[in-house]
């Protein structure tokens, strides 16, 4: 087979119109009109208005190419258009080659008839998606009346990535064009239509049974050859420590088989002795390589299909139990404590979603001890880079199927639409080690059972949810992978409209604390089975808030502030809950780092309170990991890759070992959670300290806490610190057997009450090979502590941090930490440094 890649260089055109710009494909309209200063960034002040009126056009991408005699000598000469964004016709030499309405799926077609020698020309029209929807004719009784908050009416009657359409933390961008690889196939032999492979786990060795469809003619004077190997090498461009030895290899002949009309051919390997994986936290990653070669009758390799696998068991227990049942990952036996958040399109502008964007935030999510992150229905499939990072790095991945918060007309051209889009993607990422489960939809089953906009919708398409996420999609996945768990909804507690918010079944979404502005302390009377969602807001740093607005408009309450805030009079209540628990900050820059700290400490608290209950809670995943643009939101990392407080306390509260309080009464609780497979043994000290860090009472224990078990280590009655309690603070101290240290602190009071005073930080930068080092030291409690750059983004070992002792701190930043920007030595990292403190 021959590969013409159509990558690079082509123009943009307003359809029929002169040239607007060149425009690199894999790219956009957008890409191209402001890579070219044809426009404004679309993400600064208020341009998203003229950016979304736009797409009230229709564009045309167009290039040349050429195809040697040789080439069309071929018997079949392919265009394979990997991602069309979404309304689309494609000509080939003026003539139309086919059309594309859905860019959720790959799109082939045959173009040999449209070709000739030489200089061709191939050009997309991109059709406004704002014609499409005002052109749409509903069936009778189903107009859809919903929209979803942020979004636009007529969403749900494309299949282009919802969000592109605005959400309650995303723009109306909209966008069109060639978002992934386009190019030509052309080849005279059999092809390898479909590899897929299960696994089936005994004693001490794995059966890996490879199913292969191959098509064309003479197949059946075609070979398989299939070998299986130990992985060595990564995605992420280090070896695995894998041995590069062959463990199985297989020849099969095809006739021998089956006959060429009785396809596929299935191979058997057993691996014995093999190495399983896991989830981050719980042991390794390897990875195995299946190689499934198809051979002609000479042993001339005519095509190679290479897959990596993990070898594990991996579903969903559902297991009854005291409480109901339970909601857990089981991976090879062992039920795993889910410990991750939400993502979504990590931008609004797809073709900008590079390799090495999704590896940043992957690697942020395993530095923070994620072993799990939910694929959101609201945005698009990821390409098949992203899973390999998944594999490689141990994070167990919720796929939603991409519907959300929405409802739908189930037209017979629509259920073929998303039939064939189902089944193409999860034939594409059934094979990964770490898909955990497919589910069908985003909060779809919830809305239909209660939401008032939703059930005043017509029966008629009621209906049509019931066939669409009963029937129609399990039905697809299932015939595409009957080995991954299903699930209908997310929340859900099994479909049918069964009580689908029920905490003793299923997962839950929690709003209650954000939405409906009840405390932190709420989320200590919900004991979800696995809680899918939860969430609250803040605002990024100053860096990234300088990089949409003028200084005129760094107000929360300017026009353009409001703008990068798509949840309505969300401000208003970030200003409330601040209101609750700090005083109001002297100015803007510490505004907006005192509602990151809101936001870590509401994460916390409920994440918290969900390990401390373990077995009965199996799970947590907070909303969101990221941004599409720059914005206030419930990210932990915004749209530049800055971690957020929130990021660096969830590598606190999802370590692997986590420390926390809670009152119970007069009685300070301090609790250790262990999910690593290890008892832990520890030394706990639980200290009250004044303002000036001298400890006014100490307690200790030892102890051991089981293998993934969280108990509670010492009750301290603190009823005697009454009169003291604006002028103190606890803190539980643990150290485990191998060294480390954990420490959590909690007051008797809102951090608004205490007398707390200014700090004085000295910091003396220390440059250690490879590092920077960061020796700080305090005059007093500094609660929160943070640390920032003007210059240069990085990510430190430790920020927002607390300072509890006049004892020297360490923070450590890793020059491969250093990103857009640079950090020259010590001095200049001094210089740059800033550090934020709540008093």
């Amino acid at each position: 087979m021959r590969k013409i890649m159509l990558n690079g260089q082509w123009e943009l055109a307003e359809a029929g119109n002169d040239r607007l710009c060149e425009v690199q494909v894999p790219g956009s309209v957008l890409s191209g009109l402001y890579g070219a200063g044809k426009i404004e960034d679309p993400f600064y002040r208020t341009n998203e208005d003229v950016t979304r009126e736009l797409f009230r056009k229709d564009y045309e991408f167009s290039r040349t190419f050429v195809a040697a005699e040789d080439i069309l000598k071929e018997e079949k000469i392919i265009l394979v258009c990997e991602g069309l964004d979404t309304l689309a016709d494609i000509y080939i030499n003026g003539q139309k080659a086919g059309s594309a309405d859905n860019m959720h799926r790959t799109w082939k077609l045959d173009v040999k008839e449209f070709l000739h020698s030489g200089e061709n020309q191939i050009r997309i029209v991109f059709r406004s998606v704002f014609k499409y929807i005002e052109a749409y004719e509903y069936e009778d009784n189903k107009e859809i009346h919903y929209v979803p908050c942020g979004g636009m009416k007529g969403n749900q009657l494309i299949r282009k990535a919802h969000c592109m359409f605005g959400w309650d933390w995303g723009p109306q961008t909209i966008d069109a064009g060639i978002f992934r690889d386009i190019y030509l196939e052309a080849y005279s032999h059999p092809r390898i239509e479909d590899v897929k492979i299960t696994q089936v786990h005994g004693d001490n060795a794995v059966d890996v049974c490879i199913t292969v469809a191959v098509s064309g003619d003479a197949v059946d004077k075609c070979q398989l050859r299939v070998t299986i190997q130990e992985d060595a090498e990564s995605v992420c461009g280090h070896r695995t420590g894998a041995n590069d030895r062959k463990t199985e290899a297989h020849v099969c002949k095809v006739g021998e088989t089956v006959s060429a009309n009785n396809n596929p051919a299935v191979l058997t390997s057993s691996i014995h002795n093999p190495k399983l994986w896991w989830p981050n936290g719980y042991g390794n990653q390897p990875l195995y390589k299946v190689q499934v070669e198809l051979l002609d009758e000479d042993g001339t390799v005519l095509e190679t299909i290479t897959k990596r696998i993990g070898l594990r068991t991996l579903t969903i227990s559902q297991e009854k139990d005291l409480w109901g049942k339970e909601f857990a990952f089981c991976v090879n036996g062992v039920k795993i404590f889910a410990m991750g958040g939400n993502y979504i399109p990590e931008d609004c502008i797809y073709s900008r979603i590079t390799p090495e964007v999704q590896k940043y935030l992957l690697e942020s999510c395993k530095r923070a001890n994620f072993n799990c992150v939910r694929v959101w229905g609201g945005g698009y499939y990821p390409s098949d880079h992203f899973y390999d990072l998944c594999d490689e790095m141990g994070l167990i991945v919720w796929q939603d199927l991409m519907f959300a918060c929405n409802v739908y007309d189930l037209t017979e051209e629509f259920e073929d639409n998303i039939t064939k889009e189902i089944t193409e993607n999860v034939k594409r990422l059934r094979h990964h080690a770490s898909l955990g489960l497919w589910c069908g939809n985003n909060e779809m089953e919830s809305a239909w059972d209660h939401w008032p906009e939703v059930q005043s919708e017509s029966k008629y398409l009621r209906a049509d949810y019931i066939k669409m996420f009963e029937y129609v999609i399990p039905k697809a996945v299932r015939a595409a992978d009957s080995e991954t768990f299903f699930w209908q909804s997310s929340p859900s507690s099994g479909g049918c409209f069964d009580d689908p918010d029920d905490e003793n079944r299923g997962d839950c979404h929690y709003w209650d604390v954000w939405h409906g502005q009840k405390p932190f302390t709420d989320y200590q009377k919900h004991y979800f089975r696995f809680c899918s969602e939860f969430g609250f807001q803040s605002f990024p740093c100053l860096k990234t808030v300088e990089s949409f607005t003028e200084e005129k408009d760094r107000n929360i309450f300017s026009r353009v502030m409001e703008n990068h805030q798509k949840n309505p009079a969300a401000n208003g209540k970030i200003l409330y809950y601040l209101s609750e628990n700090f005083r109001y900050p002297e100015n803007f820059r510490k505004l907006l780092y005192v509602s990151q700290i809101l936001q870590g400490m509401a994460m916390k608290y409920g994440v918290d309170h969900w390990r401390r209950h373990r077995g009965r809670c199996m799970g947590t995943l907070y909303w969101q990991i990221n941004d599409n643009w720059p914005v206030a939101s419930w990210a932990s990392i915004d749209y530049f890759g800055r971690w957020k407080a929130l990021h660096y306390m969830a590598k606190k509260f999802y370590g692997p070992q986590a420390v926390s309080m809670c009152m119970d009464g007069d009685i300070m609780q301090v609790y250790l959670a262990n999910e690593s497979m290890d008892a832990q043994s520890y030394q706990v000290a639980f200290y009250v300290k004044n303002m000036e860090c001298e400890i006014l009472e100490k307690l200790t224990g030892t102890g051991t806490v089981g293998v993934q078990e969280s108990a509670p280590i010492l009750a301290v009655d603190v009823s005697g610190w009454e009169d003291k309690k604006y002028e103190i603070f606890l803190e539980a101290e643990v150290t485990l057997a191998d060294g480390g240290v954990l420490c959590d602190v909690e007051t008797l009071v809102p951090y608004k009450y205490l007398e707390l005073d200014k700090p004085e930080i000295t910091a003396e930068v220390e440059e250690q090979g490879d590092a920077f080092v960061i020796h700080l030291k305090s005059s007093c409690f500094s609660p929160f502590t943070a640390i920032g750059f003007t210059d240069a983004d990085v990510t430190l070992e430790d920020n927002f941090f607390h300072m509890t002792d006049g004892e020297e701190m360490c923070v450590r930043l890793d020059k491969k930490d250093i990103r857009n920007g640079e950090i020259l030595d010590a001095a200049d990292l001094t210089q740059q440094m800033e550090i934020l403190t709540l008093a």
